[in-house]
């Protein structure tokens, strides 16, 4: 297929943030040149990430110190898919959450009713203040029946040194215990394709995934027929491509090169 093809009916870039557009806190070279040919094109971005650890201040937080400004639209997270799932699919629910304490800000803020005991539905997110109390209790409501429900599906999460264990670790953990598997909301799954397609006022095919790791940001392409770009500023190098089944509709060294084919 020809790469410049890929975008003719494209409205939307959805950028992945750490290992696409930065790295370690350093933007990677030409990444806001690839925003402003972007804009120059007639088309617009958001970044999305399954993080759930962070929320939309934390992102502009740290793009700012980088040099990119953004208003609060453009950053979109799992955890968004998730409470907008639960206010629309499970309205009136009650949640006991395993998340910290910016994942439960803006749980509270969307007016999700979380509670400590006999809960509805159990919500896993990215907990960097997991305590062994908390997953007890979390296992002992699924043993009981309650639903079962995870922001996103990363096993790893990437750090300056090397990784900390995410959500899909905790998950594994959880799983162990109770066999329970929850219902997945962040990339690659259709809940996220929902989401954005439903915020931006777009279809799905006016959509463009970009991002470098193959099993989240290509993933959600190549399920949902939606065009995707792997670049290889990341987790993923072409031999690794080369050897997967998870297939994009472009691969580029960067957004700098990808740039010139917009």
């Amino acid at each position: 297929m020809d790469i410049n093809s890929v975008f003719e009916k494209v409205k939307y870039f959805i950028i992945d943030m750490d290992g696409t557009f930065y790295l370690d806190g350093t933007l990677i070279d030409g990444a806001l040149d690839f925003l402003d040919r972007v804009h120059a094109c007639g088309k617009d971005f958001c970044f999305f990430t399954n993080n759930s650890s962070n929320n939309v201040a934390v992102c502009r937080e740290k793009l700012a110190k980088m040099g990119c400004e953004v208003t609060e639209d453009k950053i979109v997270i799992s955890s968004h898919v998730t409470a907008d799932y639960l206010n629309r699919q499970r309205q009136g629910k009650t949640v006991y959450l395993l998340g910290n304490e910016r994942l439960t800000a803006d749980f509270q803020a969307a007016g999700i009713k979380l509670v400590d005991k006999d809960p509805d539905i159990v919500v896993l997110g990215f907990d960097t203040t997991l305590t062994y109390q908390k997953l007890w209790d979390a296992c002992r409501f699924l043993a009981n029946g309650a639903e079962y429900i995870a922001t996103h599906p990363d096993r790893n999460c990437p750090t300056a040194d090397g990784f900390m264990p995410d959500t899909g670790s905790m998950m594994a953990m959880i799983e162990a215990s109770t066999g329970r598997r929850p219902l997945v909301m962040g990339k690659p799954h259709h809940y996220t394709v929902d989401y954005l397609t439903h915020t931006l006022g777009c279809e799905s095919r006016e959509l463009c995934f970009i991002g470098d790791r193959l099993e989240t940001d290509i993933l959600i392409g190549q399920k949902h027929d939606i065009p995707s770009v792997l670049v290889l500023t990341g987790v993923t190098d072409e031999k690794t491509y080369r050897e997967s089944p998870i297939r994009a509709s472009a691969v580029e060294a960067s957004l700098k090169t990808l740039a010139k084919h917009l």
